[in-house]
């Protein structure tokens, strides 16, 4: 049957039912509304964006949406009047079938705010259904002989609707035989009975044609029909009886199509025709064929399809047995279906975040996501986890809504990217589980400075290194990403030796790569102290600096230098004195060299290259003394020519060599007498030089025999040894100052003096010099010797005849 078109009071009634919706209050974050069934797509159900404190305009920016959870939409939001409309035309008793009560709950998303509000919707009953007897006609059969009063179940009409827009009663046609009479049984529900009020006769009337209406009590009322044909017959006195006035069975939601249920049983004491039971559903709706079959022999009811505990729970079946004449009873069958844990729970995300700043402050939400089981019971309960070691947690928030949210600072650099799997498990048996993965990328924040790996370095260069030669390189490490990670170096401001610290080392500001500007000299830069600052390109940037030492090698680029005997200069010759009583391992005199070179390049070794007799000398491998061999011999030369070597033990060794005149003598005048005869190493050009140098040299020795003499006699009882004159500093003939002539010999005679004899080429120039006591073992300087007081003796001296310069030099001696 067609349903009836709506009338002017149905819309009356809706329009009330939209204004009591209207004024529902938002209580705990829930809101409440109602709107009639079978409403055009569009209607108005509530002014959601007042209730939400909200501008309608609002609704978009702040990102105010319904959650799905994927069921079809019933409702929508009307974004320009800030309204929750209808989606479609909602059908009442589709949705909810004969519930009391019929409420649809969705969830809006304050999204801007990550927050759920609740709206819950009453679907209002419309008298939109008549009354109906699933078969047009009926037909019963009576026994002739029944007696007045006598009861007979007429067909019940069904009427979705419910309350007062549902079944109300019904109505018989008028007619002399039967009445109506509507029984209500403890479930709410009328049944009709016919009722026979005078006897029959088949005779008179075999078959009585009656009109049974249904109604129902809604605006306008709505009624349907069914013909009731009444047939009568033979006398059947007795009627089918079930073992059972209810039959009441708990099967699992998970039974196997096409088991038994349960089997109903129903008995006629009646014989032949009469006593045969069929049997039959009641009122069969459509869900309920699907479902059960029963078979109409036997009475077993079994299963036709899959049960469903979230679609169904309780199933209320209605069977009838009836004999042959027609005769019938009912019986009801509740089945209740049990929950089984066969749906695992569903995990919707309604809001993500793909990225976070690893700055970001703990409880940060990353995530909002809801989570259902159809199940019920435990098997409904659903806790939600992650991993423990993870650095979020989980809150449960309005229902079964989740968020997920930072548990402490996050660091890029420990990890850059989490991927978070959040498990969903009902406390069911076996228990179901659910995973969703959740990534997150954590952006990088430019909160670590470069790091070397050292807290400080040091390099070797050689010197003598070339120019814009490579001598080192730092690296530093940035963890963090991009330009947070790019390191550029430079070098701090320095200087060194008034020079300024860049003008030696350069710095490539993206290898970290050093060069020397400079060939570095070991005798003049020994070291360099450099502080090299590693920036990043963050935003601010961050630095470090560590420090680097770079240490010049020494390379032998130095020959020995030979302070004593110092080299001539002006063409004059040196000259040691060894008295030939000398023992052997007697000290001549010592060479001394040094090496500006460092290490090996500087330790040096002293041999004789050269002497006009090679076995009278030794020279000390290490300290460069000169000692005499064997003891002298009257066949020695007084002139002794000895060139002397000084090498150190660089790669490769570097040399040089000094040539030493050693006058063997045991007399003064034996010396005074050879010393023309000793050659001076300076061109033939000066050989006038030399002659003047003689006659000087004779003329003091006659003035220095005088003064002997007269020494000799006034201090014969104090000499008990020999002395020797010993010189030093100056040399003869032009040598550089200091070259000393020691008479180590007659040691006995000069116990507390020494002699220093220079002999320049200007007459004018000579001297003798009283100095220090003896240091015939060690290098005299030359300030000690600058500081002795000289006795000059001109050439005026000289030519001087007489007592007077005798007494002149002796007190010039001292005592």
């Amino acid at each position: 049957m067609a349903s009836p078109p709506f009338c002017p009071r149905c819309n009356r009634l809706i329009w009330i039912c939209v204004l009591l919706g209207a004024l529902w209050k938002i209580r705990a974050e829930q809101i409440r509304y109602s709107v009639p069934e079978e409403m055009e797509k569009g209607s108005f159900v509530g002014n959601i964006a007042k209730d939400l404190g909200l501008e309608p305009q609002e609704l978009a920016k702040r990102g105010v949406r319904i959650v799905s959870r994927g069921r079809t939409q019933l409702f929508a939001l009307n974004p320009r009047s800030g309204s929750l409309v209808t989606a479609g035309r909602i059908d009442r008793e589709e949705l909810c079938d004969r519930s009391p009560k019929c409420v649809v709950n969705l969830e809006i998303l304050l999204e801007d705010k990550v927050k759920i509000f609740g709206v819950e919707v009453e679907i209002i009953d419309v008298n939109d259904n008549a009354p109906d007897f699933g078969a047009e006609q009926r037909e019963i059969k009576v026994a002739e002989s029944e007696n007045p009063g006598t009861r007979f179940p007429l067909p019940e009409a069904f009427d979705p609707d419910i309350g007062i827009n549902s079944l109300q009663g019904y109505q018989l046609s008028s007619n002399v035989h039967f009445s109506l009479d509507v029984q209500s049984g403890a479930d709410g529900i009328k049944y009709p009975e016919l009722v026979l009020e005078h006897a029959l006769d088949r005779e008179e009337e075999a078959v009585h044609h009656l009109i049974l209406t249904a109604f129902d009590g809604g605006d306008p009322v709505y009624s349907g029909t069914a013909r009731i044909l009444v047939t009568l017959v033979d006398t059947n006195d007795n009627a089918p009886v079930f073992t059972q006035p209810e039959y009441h069975i708990s099967v699992r939601e998970n039974v196997t199509v096409g088991s038994r249920l349960l089997t109903v049983k129903a008995t006629d004491p009646d014989e032949g025709a009469n006593g045969e039971v069929t049997y039959s559903f009641r009122k069969v709706r459509d869900k309920i064929s699907q479902l059960f079959q029963l078979n109409s022999l036997t009475g077993d009811i079994t299963i036709l399809g899959g049960l469903d505990y979230e679609d169904s729970g309780f199933y209320d079946i209605d069977v009838e047995a009836h004999d042959g004449p027609g005769l019938r009873a009912r019986s009801k069958v509740l089945v209740t279906i049990l929950d089984v844990n066969d749906n695992a729970p569903e995990v919707t995300v309604t809001s993500l975040t793909s990225s976070i700043q690893e700055t970001s402050s703990p409880g940060t939400v990353i995530a909002l996501f809801n989570v259902h089981d159809s199940d019920s019971g435990e098997n409904g309960l659903v806790t939600c986890s992650i991993l423990d070691n993870l650095p979020f947690t989980l809150e449960k928030t309005y229902g079964n809504y989740y968020q997920l949210l930072t548990l402490r600072a996050l660091d890029r650099e420990e990890v850059s990217e989490y991927n978070i799997t959040v498990t969903a498990t009902d406390h069911g048996t076996p228990p179901l589980s659910t995973e969703t993965y959740i990534s997150l990328n954590v952006a990088d924040v430019n909160d670590n400075p470069p790091a070397f790996p050292y807290a400080s370095y040091m390099a070797y260069i050689p010197e003598n290194n070339p120019r814009g030669a490579s001598i080192f390189s730092v690296t530093a490490q940035d963890p963090d990403s991009n330009q947070n990670s790019r390191v550029t170096y430079s070098l701090a401001e320095d200087t060194l030796q008034g020079s300024p610290l860049s003008t030696y080392v350069s710095i490539n500001k993206d290898t970290g790569v050093m060069y020397a500007l400079q060939s570095f000299d070991y005798e003049q830069v020994r070291d360099l102290q450099l502080l090299v600052t590693a920036s990043d390109s963050g935003d601010p940037p961050l630095s470090t600096n560590v420090s680097v030492n770079i240490f010049v090698l020494d390379q032998n680029d130095n020959t020995p230098e030979i302070l004593y005997p110092a080299l001539p200069t002006d063409g004059s010759t040196g000259v040691e004195l060894a008295p030939r009583s000398a023992e052997p391992g007697y000290l001549v005199t010592k060479v001394v060299a040094v090496d500006r070179d460092s290490g090996q390049n500087a330790w040096l070794s002293y041999r004789l290259l050269k002497a006009s007799d090679p076995g009278l000398f030794a020279v000390g491998l290490h300290t460069g003394e000169v000692r005499t061999a064997r003891a002298l011999l009257d066949r020695d030369a007084l002139k002794q020519s000895l060139v002397v070597a000084v090498q150190d033990h660089g790669q490769p060794p570097l040399s040089a060599t000094v040539t030493l005149t050693v006058a063997v003598a045991d007399s003064i005048p034996d010396i005074l007498t050879d010393l023309g005869s000793l050659k001076p190493s300076v061109d033939p050009d000066d050989s006038s030089l030399t002659l003047y140098l003689v006659v000087a040299v004779a003329a003091v020795s006659c003035v220095f025999l005088a003064f002997v003499i007269v020494l000799l006699a006034l201090r014969l009882r104090h000499w008990h040894t020999s002395r020797l004159f010993q010189a030093s500093g100056s040399g003869l003939a032009g040598v550089p100052a200091s070259q000393f002539v020691g008479v180590d010999g007659v040691r006995a005679f000069l116990q507390t003096y020494s002699h220093e004899v220079s002999l320049t080429a200007d007459s004018r120039g000579s001297h003798v010099i009283f100095p220090q006591p003896n240091y015939a073992d060690t290098l005299i300087s030359r300030e000690s010797c600058e500081k002795s007081e000289p006795l000059l003796i001109s050439q005026d001296l000289l030519e001087t005849k007489g007592e007077s310069s005798l007494n002149q030099v002796s007190q010039i001696l001292p005592h």
